[in-house]
């Protein structure tokens, strides 16, 4: 009898162990587990990436849809039988390449926006953006009308490289992939090269696709002997899935991508990359007809003394500035109006919760002449013509137009 009660008592301290050790077990594991230490932030980081790709591509194919666009019949099958792109699926180099997608929707300037750039826009289109959107209207006849594998913008800074790229992507009708710096760049050794491989296999599931890099010098500039290591792989990278091996599909047919770069450095991109690049449109300094279309896109909203405003004095007086210069100068002149009402409402003792916007004066000549703040940067440009406005260049045909028209403003001003 006691050799039985000691047996039972022994079991019983056995499965009294085991079932504390089992749920010694799952407790830890669950407080582990809560700890912020123990989650897998790059796990996270992934799955919210992988969401905000799909809503990228939602609203991609919501815009697509809500174009309607048209082709041919047999653009229509083919665009019918093609895999909706919400329904792609992405891994996760992918993923963080599609979070990089511009809907159409979100850029708000068109070609219209786009003053005294009517030339390269019109070669775009004929040259670029329809043998990319429609190829069975230039396939059909030659292989050698498709559309090039690169486009290069480059020129003086505040020219319109970028507002253009813009435009194009408003206007296109493909698939706009933004890719920053910043996103090609990781941590761990190796995956920069598979982000770039990621460029163009999302690209191939988007196509016609359109890849944008600003200032693309600093991406793919020359390869140096000190270069880094990983630095010089990613654009070995780059160039192979550009134009190598894999740029064609089975039939020898090119994907429909191309790699449009913005950049004021051309000096300092890779020749090979140049080689990519064939089509390339300098956009230099506005001409004197190019300055009369900008202040007029400029100044469209904006309220005017018509009797008081010489928008040809002011053209001439803006030879050798570029559009972001003639920007900034409308946005000075316009705030002296602004800047006048306020200080008589001041003077008067008048509460400005009361004052009405419409009481304000419209925009004059003499506005853009001021000595307060950037307005100074324009009757000093008139005063001491600048050097790039004395020579003339060979898309500019008003040169040495503009370098009189300065030495009669300097002498009127004086």
């Amino acid at each position: 009898m006691g050799e039985n009660s000691r047996k039972y008592g022994l079991l019983q301290d056995l499965l009294l162990m085991g079932v504390s050790t089992f749920a010694m077990y799952y407790v830890a594991r669950g407080v582990i587990s809560s700890l912020p230490m123990s989650q897998d932030h790059e796990k996270d980081q992934q799955d919210q990436a992988r969401l905000k790709a799909a809503a990228h591509l939602r609203k991609l194919q919501r815009s697509r849809d809500d174009s309607g666009e048209s082709g041919s019949d047999d653009d229509s099958r083919g665009r019918k039988s093609r895999i909706r792109k919400e329904d792609i699926e992405l891994n996760q180099y992918e993923s963080q390449i599609a979070m990089e997608v511009v809907a159409p929707e979100d850029i708000p300037v068109g070609f219209d926006d786009i003053g005294g750039l009517d030339d390269i826009i019109e070669e775009l289109k004929e040259a670029v953006i329809y043998p990319l959107t429609m190829p069975h209207l230039y396939s059909h006849s030659s292989a050698l009308l498709a559309a090039p594998s690169g486009v290069l913008l480059y020129g003086p800074p505040g020219c319109g490289k970028t507002m253009l790229a813009k435009a194009l992507a408003h206007e296109s009708g493909a698939c706009f992939i933004n890719l920053h710096i910043s996103t090609l760049t990781d941590k761990w050794y190796g995956d920069s090269n598979k982000l770039v491989r990621a460029v163009f296999s999302l690209a191939r599931k988007l196509e016609p696709t359109i890849v944008f890099i600003d200032e693309i010098d600093a991406v793919l500039g020359q390869r140096r002997s000190g270069e880094h290591e990983a630095s010089g792989m990613v654009k070995a990278e780059f160039m192979t899935l550009w134009d190598g091996l894999t740029s064609a599909n089975e039939k020898g047919v090119p994907a429909r991508i191309m790699v449009l770069g913005a950049t004021n450095r051309i000096q300092d991109i890779d020749e090979a990359i140049l080689r990519r690049m064939p089509k390339k449109f300098p956009v230099s300094l506005p001409s004197k007809s190019q300055r009369l279309r900008i202040l007029e896109l400029l100044l469209k909203g904006t309220k005017t003394d018509p009797e008081n405003l010489d928008m040809g004095f002011l053209t001439r007086a803006m030879a050798g500035m570029s559009g972001s210069d003639i920007k900034e100068a409308c946005r000075d002149a316009a705030m002296v109006p602004v800047r006048e009402f306020i200080r008589e409402q001041r003077q008067r003792g008048v509460a400005m919760a009361g004052v009405r916007a419409e009481e304000v004066r419209g925009l004059r000549t003499e506005d853009f002449f001021g000595t307060k703040g950037g307005q100074l940067f324009l009757e000093k440009h008139a005063k001491s013509p600048s050097k790039r406005s004395k020579v003339k260049s060979e898309e500019s045909s008003d040169g040495y137009e503009d370098a009189e028209d300065h030495e009669i403003i300097a002498e009127s001003m004086d």
